[in-house]
């Protein structure tokens, strides 16, 4: 008894060292995860008030896998009330006029990953055609155009990889006229609305991705057949830029519009802007366009690529364009260019996002 009475202490007092042994390595283990989190998050998104003089890295406080997946051409927008981010579990908002890098959280119900501007809110939706909408000054987002697949099929027979799947029609982009008309692109066709989306119609329109602006009751959107243009709230459309290739951006400027469209002759990207509402182009940005010995060396195969033209915008007097190899900002319409000096990051171009005079860049990281 007196052996087992001496030998039990010894036990529990290695017992108790081996715990406190594996609690410490469990914690040791622990602790990178715990930097990782709290690290100070970069190069996701740069913010500009001048011109793209100056820049501000607004990038903490957002998730930190956006730093290796990028952001999703729809996962974004810029309006008058700042930049809204969907990301992970949330719709992330900064402030336009926040002079740190300050984010405002909401949490998202649902898994729908696009968000666009509506007339008085932010629409999110998914491939499958879930919407929902949270009007401005409010917190709850309501389920939208509920009955929107159940007549997009009724109207729609293709058979597509969608419909054979999940019997349903892929839901491409959304837009809402400053009238409430709703359009909706859905793979070879453009679904329209005018009762709030109560009945829909369709329309042999584009092919689904399609990118729509308004201004001054006049539509313009991309297709496969270039720039179309709409001046009865999308009931018909018109071809007004087509060099036989894809429409790949349209936005609105002062006085008009701007567009980019590419060639198949050529294999280039080339943009064009009206004063006029969409009725006439001209073709600016020369200057930006590869060079002929840059052309050269690409045929020959000393360049695996080159610089492509990807989004146009404005802000404020000035046409900003995005390449894949940078910003460039020109003063007069488009006749010279210069090249705007931001912080070096990793990346296949970058994704422009413009409100007022502030501009937002994003790095796309090819995802």
């Amino acid at each position: 008894m007196k052996k087992l009475f001496v030998f039990s202490p010894v036990v529990l007092l290695v017992f108790f060292l081996l715990n406190s042994f594996v609690i410490k390595e469990k914690n040791a283990k622990r602790k990178p995860i715990k930097e990782a989190k709290s690290s100070a998050i970069t190069n996701i998104i740069f913010k500009s008030t001048d011109g793209g003089q100056t820049w501000q890295d607004i990038s903490e406080g957002l998730p930190v896998k956006l730093q290796k997946e990028g952001i999703r051409g729809d996962g974004f927008f810029a309006n008058d009330r700042g930049l809204y981010l969907r990301a992970g579990n949330g719709v992330y908002h900064s402030e336009p006029n926040a002079t740190t890098a300050f984010w405002t959280k909401e949490i998202f119900p649902g898994d729908q990953r696009n968000i666009v501007p509506g007339k008085n809110g932010i629409l999110a939706y998914n491939i499958r055609g879930q919407f929902l909408k949270k009007i401005n000054g409010t917190s709850d987002w309501s389920p939208m155009y509920t009955n929107f697949q159940e007549q997009a099929v009724r109207l729609d027979s293709t058979k597509d990889w969608m419909y054979k799947t999940y019997k349903e029609r892929e839901v491409r982009t959304v837009f809402e006229t400053a009238g409430g008309t709703v359009l909706i692109g859905s793979s070879n066709s453009l679904f329209r609305s005018t009762n709030k989306g109560k009945t829909w119609k369709q329309l042999h329109v584009g092919n689904g991705r399609m990118r729509l602006v308004e201004s001054n009751g006049v539509l313009l959107t991309t297709s496969k057949d270039g720039i179309l243009r709409s001046i009865d709230d999308g009931q018909n459309w018109d071809r007004v830029i087509s060099e036989g290739g894809l429409g790949v951006a349209v936005e609105r400027i002062d006085g008009g519009f701007a567009a980019i469209v590419n060639n198949p002759t050529t294999q280039r990207n080339s943009i064009h802007i009206s004063m006029d509402s969409g009725k006439t182009w001209n073709t600016i940005g020369e200057d930006l366009q590869p060079s002929r010995a840059s052309l050269l060396m690409k045929e020959i195969g000393v360049l695996k690529s080159l610089s492509e033209i990807l989004s146009i915008k404005q802000m404020g007097n000035y046409l900003i364009c995005g390449r894949t190899d940078g910003i460039f900002r020109s003063s007069d319409m488009g006749k010279t260019w210069t090249k705007l000096l931001i912080p070096a990051v990793e990346n296949f171009g970058f994704n422009l996002s413009v409100s007022g005079n502030v501009m937002y860049v994003m790095p796309n990281k090819g995802c």
